[in-house]
């Protein structure tokens, strides 16, 4: 009885241990060809060639490239310089600073409150989404651009109503309203739309299908990254996955294609306004694998490139990159910048409070420089639309 005993308890403790695993740890996944055996160490096989740009020469901001790594603080842009050699895209960009993050009420923010003071230039509560202290809607500088007559889009790797994409189109006291957040894209005007989420679009509780309804008003749908290169119209939805988008090495090139497509059906004669999102560099920062973590930031590196390429042809695109908020307490520990490898320590799996950098490239990139409140970066970008 005793050894049966035994036995049931083992069997106990092995489903219980199987069902707290990390579902996205998958054997059958690309990164399995990778070094990823130590969740705090990474070995970049491969590094990826960098851009050379020059700073265009013009004044005028015709057009916005608003790019946010979320949860991407100083170490995190360092942690992928050594691991991919010794260069990133990010190195091409003249002006650098700091920013902030605190929201109103808490010290440490949430990518809620940290997104809405980028997207308005206002601070507001923890959790609240384009919305102010007293819960009235804050204009957006997506919005604003719309008021201006410019065309506008957002592209992400997580699920489109997730709080950073939120902060831009939509507004909401909480980010845990998913559907409701999705519904509110139906009118929201915004011409280019990326990322994932279906749930909240075609399996609600209404019964609403909101995929059908965009459609109706004339959007475009793609639901697989082959599809984005030749899809038509003026108006696109892109949704790829039923929540987030899978790790980076898994999904393929989804933002990088979602954002030159955006970029090509954005540009007009009264310009554009586009949000780019490198989304889950913070849901790896948050689970302390800092190989998931450097592939992320590589992604949204490589999209930094591309559009940094773009910009400095058209000459008159002010493209913009920061964070909300820094994750994980990140300290690179050791590694070499010639064998590209790292080791890393983690001091916690939430996000913490300190600044984060503000990158710029293009005209008017010169007022990012030095130290800024969150609120004021998206300050600086109303006044150069203006």
């Amino acid at each position: 009885m005793k050894k049966i005993f035994v036995i049931s308890l083992l069997l106990a403790a092995a489903t219980a241990y199987a069902q707290t695993q990390d579902p996205l740890d998958r054997d059958q996944s690309k990164y399995a060809t990778y070094s990823f055996s130590k969740d705090d160490q990474y070995t970049v096989e491969t590094p990826y060639q960098t851009v050379s740009v020059k700073q265009p020469k013009g004044k005028r901001v015709k057009n916005v490239i608003f790019m946010i790594g979320d949860g991407t603080g100083l170490t995190q842009w360092n942690v992928g310089w050594v691991a991919n050699g010794g260069a990133l895209n990010i190195d091409q960009m003249p002006v650098a600073g700091y920013s902030r993050t605190y929201c109103t009420d808490k010290l440490i923010t949430d990518s809620c409150a940290g997104g809405t003071a980028l997207s308005s230039g206002e601070k507001t509560k923890y959790g609240y989404i384009g919305i102010d202290e007293d819960a009235e809607p804050l204009e957006s500088n997506l919005q604003y651009a719309q008021k201006k007559g410019m065309k506008t889009g957002v592209t992400v790797t997580c699920r489109i109503n997730d709080a950073t994409p939120a902060d831009f189109c939509v507004h909401g006291p909480t980010r845990k309203d998913e559907e409701g957040l999705a519904a509110q894209y139906v009118d929201s005007g915004v011409d280019f739309i990326s990322g994932g989420g279906t749930h909240f679009w075609n399996q609600r509780s209404d019964g609403r299908n909101l995929i059908e309804e965009m459609k109706a008003k004339g959007y475009t749908f793609v639901d697989k990254l082959e599809d984005i290169a030749d899809a038509e119209g003026d108006k696109f939805l892109g949704l790829y996955d039923e929540y987030d988008l899978k790790p980076a090495l898994d999904r393929g090139p989804i933002l990088m294609e979602s954002t030159m497509k955006a970029i090509e059906m954005l540009d007009n004669k009264k310009g554009f306004f586009l949000m780019v999102e490198g989304s889950q560099i913070d849901d790896w920062a948050h689970r302390n694998k800092v190989g998931y973590m450097c592939e992320e930031l590589f992604d949204f590196d490589k999209v930094i490139g591309a559009v940094l390429e773009w910009a400095e042809k058209d000459g008159h695109t002010l493209v913009v990159v920061t964070a909300d908020h820094n994750t994980g307490g990140l300290t690179l520990l050791k590694g070499s910048i010639e064998e590209r490898n790292v080791k890393v320590h983690f001091s916690t799996k939430g996000h913490d409070g300190i600044v984060v950098p503000v990158f710029a490239f293009g005209p008017g990139a010169e007022n990012f420089a030095g130290v800024h409140e969150n609120a004021e970066i998206g300050q600086i970008v109303r006044k150069l639309m203006k």
